[in-house]
């Protein structure tokens, strides 16, 4: 007997890297985004390259190099000798969320640009987490008893000072009632690989849906259900990506799956009048 083997798409592979959050490999899952747009990309192959960055910044460090001088050696390798920075000139460009795009072209977005810092610093020897910060993704390190927050668009550390003030703008534009003052810490906490890469793939939803590009955002809010199995607003939005790619039997599955958690949300009536003509739709006439 010929058993034909079918090799993964590229979101069953996405959905094998995020299936256990204990063995999820931040950076091989945060490559892997890019495979939509580039089936053919060798993730392991972009993996092997940031291995082999990290062996450069190994070969200077001993075992008695502290952490503070470890993360020094750090930054100005990164920064400084490989020349990593924010991408000024194109920020909203979808290749900035590509990590092995931003490794060719040493510019990205904080967030991709952060996974990469936290790769490195990792195989430099140091305890470091991304930080979901409002608006700009950080980068903090344990130093002892203490921290230190990098900018990973440029290497800088922020004093608490500075993290206040970027804060402070936050505050004033998101809207947020005046008496509602949570402690700089809250915003500080640690980011779950999850996390971060549902930052990535939202950060990529905004890209193609401000373009109106609906096959690529659909590939993108694929990833995000598969990520987030349990948040009904990924299904809904699925859903209405669905429907206006003409598929309305799926956009009916994900918003009436939407409406079974959240049937008192603000945009439940208007979603229920959209699922009844749905299932309309999907109905054989009658005869």
């Amino acid at each position: 007997m010929i058993v034909k083997y079918t090799a993964p798409t590229p979101l069953d592979y996405f959905a094998t890297l995020v299936a256990e959050d204990a063995s999820l490999n931040l950076l091989e899952a945060a490559v892997s985004l890019a495979q939509d747009d580039e089936p053919g990309l060798d993730v392991q192959a972009v993996l092997a390259r940031v291995d082999g960055l990290a062996r450069r910044l190994r070969e200077r460090i001993t075992p008695e190099t502290v952490p503070a001088e470890r993360l020094r050696l750090l930054t100005r390798f990164f920064h400084g000798e490989l020349g990593f920075a924010g991408n000024l000139n194109n920020y909203y460009a979808a290749e900035n969320s590509f990590v092995h795009r931003v490794l060719e072209t040493r510019r990205g977005i904080p967030i991709t640009l952060a996974v990469l810092l936290l790769e490195l610093a990792e195989q430099a020897g140091l305890r470091a987490s991304g930080v979901a910060f409002p608006g700009h993704f950080l980068v903090k390190c344990r130093m002892g008893l203490g921290e230190v927050v990098i900018d990973p668009f440029t290497g800088e550390a922020l004093s608490a000072a500075r993290l206040d003030e970027r804060l402070a703008v936050y505050r004033h534009g998101s809207g947020l009632p005046a008496d509602l003052e949570l402690p700089l810490e809250f915003f500080l906490r640690a980011a779950t690989p999850r996390q971060i890469l549902a930052r990535m793939l939202r950060n990529l939803k905004e890209v193609h849906r401000a373009a109106r590009d609906w096959p690529r955002l659909l590939a993108v809010q694929r990833r995000l259900v598969v990520l987030l199995p349990g948040d009904a607003a990924e299904r809904r939005d699925r859903g209405l990506v669905l429907d206006a790619l003409g598929d309305h039997a799926a956009a009916a599955d994900d918003l009436a799956f939407y409406l079974a958690a959240h049937g008192d949300a603000s945009d439940a009536a208007e979603l229920r009048a959209r699922l009844a003509v749905l299932i309309g739709q999907r109905s054989p006439p009658l005869q």
